[in-house]
């Protein structure tokens, strides 16, 4: 892989345009390409359709296991490398093969088997009704950070047994570390910490949630395989759902088309989520696999350990599969915005159920719900793995707050902490922190406990 050739994932180019720089390395060097992420590590992004299926469906040649980093291995990655809360292994089914990755993704998928489907949309609709009482007396609301960013925490901190008041420095810490920003090791730990508190008391005190039922599985979970799963779900359910929320709402009130179907009938609101997953998937990179061999993919020449990463969306609109990008995919869910083969994600119908349920009861109490500045002035932010709105503002006729539906699903009013914490903006006061159950964040003499835990399991000698 020749340096001058690769483009920074990390560059001002991708975090301006990414489907743009796509495009440009889809043209210079076909449905694979070279690129470099933070601290100049080589990798291979799949831009092909093809391509992308068959690495997701072929784990024998390209491997989920992190350890066969050939660039980790060999010492050309720091040990306080952004990419590591990301990239570096963990004792999850997302990082494994074979009988181990069938083994912890039985724990996952028939845990979550257990939720009532119709409980997760009752409650759901619950929470919208809630969170839209707090602004429509306004008449105007800013709709990603009062909805699309709120919902998808409330819901998952709901199925994993957390309290609410845990959301608003879970959203901000998950979203800092898969964008890899500069703190995002240490966001990190503070996301770990509050699971890893999580678990111990659902050891003494079970209930019907995410967290107990992994505990119990049969397959036998240690503590640190339940933590690092629930940490797996909460982020990964939290930033995809949130972005497809405020991708599709964006198209509600921008798209005349899109918004006259639904009024009219034609299009259902589930498959207008389908036709965002195709044209603006939640996620548009998703690192990693591991070449298990010398191997040729896509006209390129892969070598053992290199890293690939999932072209998500340059896959869903490549000209091969997608000669019309215009055509309309309703009800097609054969794109990729969920990855594919073995690793496909165990939890979308639950972020389908979040953003189809959220948005419809959304425009049930707000049918004239429209865009409040030219869509020309919405602005994205981009990075290495996902682009989303900075901001969705909307306006509307103000109504009445519903006092009847302010409780939850077990008709328990909404805590005054719940209030303070996700409307800082009301004049009430806010309440004490809770004792015990609010983590500290870490310490910053930690910033580098991914560089030992790696040297132990792959066996190279300590610094010290």
């Amino acid at each position: 892989m020749s340096e001058g050739a690769m483009t920074d994932l990390f560059g001002p180019e991708n975090a301006k345009d990414p489907m743009g720089l796509y495009e440009r390395l889809r043209s210079e060097h076909g449905p694979v390409a070279p690129v470099r992420l933070d601290g100049d590590v080589p990798a291979w992004l799949l831009l092909g359709y093809r391509e992308n299926l068959e690495v997701t469906r072929t784990p024998s040649r390209f491997s989920r296991d992190s350890r066969q980093w050939r660039d980790w291995r060999e010492g050309r990655v720091a040990d306080d490398s952004r990419l590591l809360p990301v990239i570096a292994w963990q004792p999850t089914c997302v990082f494994a093969d074979g009988d181990e990755h069938e083994r912890l993704r039985a724990a996952v998928t028939e845990s979550m088997a257990r939720f009532d489907r119709r409980g997760i949309r009752r409650h759901i609709t619950r929470l919208t009704h809630q969170l839209v009482n707090d602004f429509c007396a306004d008449g105007e609301a800013e709709l990603l950070g009062r909805f699309a960013q709120q919902l998808p925490l409330l819901v998952l901190t709901h199925l994993l047994g957390m309290p609410d008041e845990y959301g608003p420095r879970l959203v901000e810490a998950s979203r800092d570390l898969i964008k890899g920003s500069e703190t995002a090791i240490r966001s990190n730990e503070y996301v770990t910490e509050t699971i890893r508190q999580l678990v111990e008391r659902k050891r003494t005190r079970p209930g019907n949630d995410l967290a107990s039922w992994l505990l119990t599985h049969p397959s036998d979970l240690t503590d640190d395989e339940v933590v690092q799963h629930l940490r797996l779900v909460l982020l990964t359910g939290n930033e995809t759902t949130t972005n497809l929320m405020a991708n599709t709402l964006r198209m509600v009130l921008t798209d005349p088309r899109f918004r006259a179907s639904l009024a009219g009938g034609h299009m259902t609101l589930p498959d207008a989520v389908e036709h965002v997953l195709w044209n603006e998937p939640p996620l548009t990179v998703v690192p990693g696999r591991w070449a298990t061999g010398d191997t040729e993919l896509g006209g390129q020449q892969i070598k053992a350990g290199d890293m690939l990463l999932l072209g998500l969306a340059a896959g869903n609109v490549d000209p091969a599969i997608r000669p019309d990008i215009a055509a309309p995919m309703y009800g097609n869910r054969s794109h990729l915005a969920f990855s594919g083969g073995p690793h496909e994600c165990p939890g979308q119908d639950i972020g389908r159920a979040i953003t189809d349920t959220g948005i419809d009861t959304l425009l049930l109490r707000l049918p004239d719900l429209r865009l409040a500045v030219p869509e020309s002035e919405l602005n994205w932010v981009s990075s290495w793995v996902s682009r989303h709105l900075v901001a969705l503002p909307a306006e509307f006729m103000p109504r009445r707050p519903e006092p009847d539906i302010m409780e939850d699903t077990a008709g328990t009013p909404l805590s005054p902490e719940f209030r303070a914490r996700w409307m800082p903006e009301e004049e009430s006061p806010a309440p004490p922190r809770p004792p015990v159950t609010e983590p500290v964040a870490p310490p910053p003499r930690r910033a580098r406990w991914w560089g030992p835990l790696w040297r132990r399991l792959l066996g190279r000698p300590s610094d010290g």
